[in-house]
């Protein structure tokens, strides 16, 4: 068991981030069959990229908030904004649900494509600039929040959503059920205490996981259910909300 719970989290770390993770044979398998896995790729994800928050009594706030961007996308890579992409080019496509499947899979940009992911790293790169100006652990602790809440949320599609056709997608939801989504989000519960008594880190975690129903609902809806670019487009979309929810808790108390 131990064995299968550390190639789970080396699956997902292989996976979600571009951390050095010594992979081996069924690391993927645990990794696609272990929901629990998402949320503790999501702490230590979370840490590394909150690292530059550390320095916002030292540096300007706009230079912090770079670094923070820069270091999201060097711990966790650029191919999930690849999901952003395609599922911005579907949004504005005009056809049915078939139509809509296509594009999805189409490796062409498009300005759909071009616009959603701007907006995604702008988003972010505000929500740097909103973290840059709190005090740092409790910036440090939202931001880790918003990618534990994002991990969260990619769990819960593997639980609860359905996956529209063979591929990614459908990897995830056929090696879970409802009841695997318990685990996660037990694993999950000690970030929304991260700024405690203050409830800035559990606005972020649900943040996170509001931003991730978005993509989920719209593809449910109009592709007939989720794919791996939906997944990927979630965990940039959740992200962005997580981060933007827990800075505007922490501004408003």
């Amino acid at each position: 068991m131990s064995r299968r719970w550390l190639g789970a989290v080396r699956g997902a770390i292989g996976f979600l981030t571009r951390l050095p993770a010594a992979h081996r044979e069924g690391d993927w398998e645990a990794f696609r069959t272990t929901p629990t896995a998402f949320p503790i790729a999501g702490y230590v994800a979370g840490a590394i990229a909150a690292l530059p928050l550390l320095a916002a009594a030292a540096l300007s706030a706009p230079t912090v908030a770079l670094g923070y961007l820069l270091a999201v996308y060097t711990v966790t890579g650029i191919h999930h904004l690849d999901g952003v992409a395609d599922l911005g080019d579907a949004l504005v496509v005009h056809g049915d649900a078939a139509r809509r499947r296509e594009v999805l899979k189409d490796t062409t940009t498009g300005v759909g494509a071009i616009l959603a992911v701007s907006i995604t790293v702008v988003g972010l790169a505000l929500g740097g600039l909103g973290l840059a100006g709190l005090p740092v652990l409790a910036a440090v602790a939202i931001a880790i929040a918003a990618e534990v809440g994002t991990k969260l949320g990619m769990a819960a599609m593997a639980c609860f959503g359905a996956a529209s056709y063979e591929g990614m997608g459908r990897q995830f939801t056929s090696g879970a059920a409802p009841r695997s989504f318990v685990a996660p989000a037990i694993v999950a519960l000690p970030a929304v205490a991260l700024t405690w008594p203050h409830a800035a880190a559990a606005v972020a975690l649900c943040g996170a996981i509001g931003g991730i129903a978005l993509p989920w609902y719209w593809a449910t809806r109009y592709v007939g259910g989720i794919s791996g670019d939906i997944f990927g487009a979630a965990n940039e979309i959740g992200r962005v909300a997580g981060v933007h929810a827990g800075v505007i808790a922490w501004t408003l108390s």
